[in-house]
């Protein structure tokens, strides 16, 4: 059974930092590409991040340059180190493994899912 689970959210002040990871189990994902998607209460969920399976980065463009996504297939984990964080960043985020060796910013691009770890950034 395919399992994602996030950690790393929490209360951050704005400018600061955060590292969310996403440990993938029940099978091996170096191959597939995957992503971070975010959602902010009584808003759609939207994209944030995606890699492919050989480390090609795609941002949504209001993120570029603050965000970094990554990955370890070793561990078969997925991070997302936030910079300069924002009150407007503040969102439920989530990650989503494709069963494609590239993705793209769409929700239907990915077959899996985790139950997201919150990230609230104080003004």
């Amino acid at each position: 059974q395919v399992q994602l689970v996030e950690s790393g959210g929490g209360l951050v002040q704005a400018g600061g930092s955060l590292r969310l990871s996403c440990e993938a189990s029940g099978r091996a994902f170096s191959r597939c590409a995957m992503a971070w998607f975010r959602q902010a209460p009584g808003k759609e969920r939207e994209f944030v991040a995606a890699i492919s399976w050989n480390d090609n980065t795609y941002y949504a463009d209001s993120l570029k340059g603050r965000f970094i996504v990554s990955r370890d297939n070793a561990k078969n984990t997925l991070y997302l180190q936030m910079n300069s964080l924002k009150p407007e960043d503040t969102a439920n985020y989530y990650c989503a493994v494709a069963l494609s060796y590239y993705s793209g910013s769409a929700y239907s691009d990915y077959s899996y899912w985790g139950q997201g770890t919150q990230v609230t950034v104080s003004s």
